[in-house]
């Protein structure tokens, strides 16, 4: 496998998701846009190959479920990571459970500090 730079991969990474591969749901009533877990892991694997992924921590606190995840690329400049969390209530009333919902959010949510879908946070 050959190393690319962590800019190049973050450039790549960055790029608006097309429409196409974007979903959509409503939250404290207004509508957002988002990409699954499943769409993140691929775009991963597209720009980043090699990358991995981990739990680093499981509490909960005050009704949640909180999860510590990190996403690591492997690049020219060595080994760069970065974490995020994610929570969901522990009594799940939508799709899902606590452990996934909180998982996906921060596989997620790590990978938009590397530029994954980062336009979607844009206002």
């Amino acid at each position: 496998m050959t190393l690319r730079s962590i800019t190049k991969i973050i450039g790549d990474l960055g790029k608006p998701i097309p429409d196409r591969l974007l979903k959509t749901k409503t939250q404290g009533g207004a509508r957002i846009r988002f990409i699954t877990w499943l769409t993140a892991c691929k775009f991963l694997d597209l720009y980043a190959p090699g990358w991995c992924y981990e739990i680093r921590h499981v509490t909960g606190v005050g009704g949640k479920l909180i999860i510590v995840a990190r996403i690591t690329i492997p690049c020219e400049e060595g080994l760069v990571y970065r974490e995020a969390t994610g929570q969901e209530d522990d009594e799940v009333s939508s799709w899902g459970d606590s452990s996934s919902n909180a998982e996906a959010m921060a596989l997620k949510r790590a990978a938009v500090k590397f530029g994954l879908a980062a336009h979607l946070y844009r206002h």
